[in-house]
């Protein structure tokens, strides 16, 4: 069998085929929570696949590989979302519980990812990081390149939409 081959003929790196084996189904999932569906999702994993696949000196060399790619997708994604800010895509399944591997309710996880959809980009982002991914302040601002305090801010102002609007949807089931 032939070693697998880049466009300029050179041998793909095995260590980087290796790590994208092993680590593949966590930032895809990752993606999908930034993102919001799975067509942005594998779409900003691909981008930040390629991005570290053409870095990847640098990447493995980070202390940690993960985080660095995590970041790479929430820059691909903020560039789309910054291009195409008003465009919305259609999608049969929205979230699915059992893709992220939530033990809640069905209906109060459809009615939470729905709510958190509707967050600014930033924010939402920020929150998957938080709750989703459960990584501390420190390690969301070195990914969102901000500071701690604004990854704080971002988190507050969110939590404090999505109580909001829980409890209006409350009192309009009353």
């Amino acid at each position: 069998m032939q070693e697998p081959r880049d466009y300029e003929g050179v041998p793909a790196m095995p260590e980087f085929e290796d790590w994208v084996s092993a680590r593949a189904h966590v930032l895809m999932r990752f993606a999908f929570l930034v993102t919001g569906n799975a067509a942005d999702a594998d779409d900003a994993l691909q981008e930040a696949l390629i991005s570290a696949y053409q870095r990847w000196d640098v990447v493995a060399g980070a202390v940690d590989p993960d985080a660095y790619v995590r970041r790479m997708i929430v820059n691909a994604h903020t560039s789309w979302w910054r291009r195409f800010r008003r465009r919305e895509t259609p999608v049969d399944v929205a979230w699915s519980p059992a893709l992220a591997g939530v033990d809640a309710p069905a209906e109060d996880v459809q009615r939470m990812w729905g709510l958190c959809g509707e967050l600014p980009p930033r924010q939402r982002v920020a929150v998957v990081l938080r709750y989703y991914e459960g990584m501390q302040y420190g390690e969301i601002a070195e990914i969102l390149d901000c500071s701690e305090g604004t990854v704080r801010s971002q988190i507050h102002r969110a939590l404090a939409t999505l109580r909001r609007r829980l409890d209006g949807e409350d009192a309009a089931d009353a």
